[in-house]
Formats: structure tokens, C-alpha cells, sequence
């Protein structure tokens, strides 16, 4: 059985958005041993990270939605905006291991995770562009078939 663009779409936002929990959970792994996680901005109450946990949920459920709209839609305009947004996490998840590498120490497993992240964000580009492209050949007019029986 051969999957559709859409099928991969899905199969590749669904290991991307694994990846990223996994990646959370990497980060947090240190207190189930007693140790301290690294601090990117330290905190008193909750509201002083609200902004990152707004940002943080946004970050997650775009995926979600995208998952499920990709599985319903098919126009042009969302493949379009589809592939616009891959390129956008795309460029996120560079800049998130650029960033992991000035973080002391250097967690050289996130850096493998957020790399084979940004691997599976690179496929998912070339397989939204594919199915972007795959709308715009669709309409292209199609030969008249005709039986020679006629």
C-alpha cells in the first residue's frame, strides 16, 4: 500500500511532535535523580513565565490542529499555508539548536534530538512542497481519454 502526501504529512507532524515532548521530558529527566534542570529564565510564581507557556502551548497545538486539518482539507490555500508553516518550524527548530549550544553545559543528547527534529522538519518540507505542488499539476487540463470501441 503506497501512502498519500497526506498520510506522510501526518505520520512526519506526529514523530515531530513526539520528538518535541520527548525533548521537554530530556530537559526535566535531571529531577527524577535529585538534580536541578537549567534555568532559561528564572522564576518566582507562575505568572513570570506565563509568556513562555502561552508561547509554549501555541508551539504544540498548531501541530495538533494541523494534523487534523490536513487529514480533512484539501484546497489549495491550505497547502499553501501548510508549507509556509513547516518552513516556519523549520527555521524554529534551527535556531533552537543554535541556541541549545551556547547553553552550559552543552547537553549533547538534546543537540542529537533537536537535530533529528530538524531532519524530520526538513522532510516534512519537501513532502508539503510535494503536495502543494501536486495541487497546482492537478489543474492543468487532462487529456480526453477515449475508447477505441467508440
Amino acid at each position: 500500500m503506497v501512502m498519500n502526501y497526506q498520510e506522510r504529512i501526518i505520520a512526519l507532524w506526529t514523530a515531530f511532535l513526539l520528538g518535541t515532548l520527548f525533548h521537554t521530558q530530556l530537559g526535566l529527566m535531571p529531577l527524577f535523580h535529585g538534580l536541578s534542570v537549567g534555568e532559561s529564565q528564572p522564576a518566582s510564581k507562575i505568572t513570570d513565565i506565563s509568556g513562555i507557556m502561552w508561547l509554549m502551548l501555541g508551539f504544540f497545538v498548531l501541530p495538533i490542529l494541523v494534523i487534523i486539518a490536513t487529514a480533512f482539507t484539501n484546497s489549495k490555500r491550505y497547502r499553501l499555508f501548510h508549507f509556509a508553516l513547516t518552513v516556519f518550524y523549520s527555521i524554529m527548530n534551527l535556531l533552537h539548536v543554535i541556541a541549545d549550544l551556547f547553553v552550559q553545559p552543552i547537553l549533547w543528547y538534546q543537540i542529537t534530538l533537536m537535530v533529528i527534529l530538524f531532519l524530520i522538519g526538513l522532510l516534512l518540507n519537501i513532502v508539503s512542497f510535494q503536495w502543494m505542488q501536486l495541487q497546482s499539476r492537478s489543474h492543468k487540463p487532462q487529456p480526453k481519454l477515449t475508447s477505441p470501441h467508440s
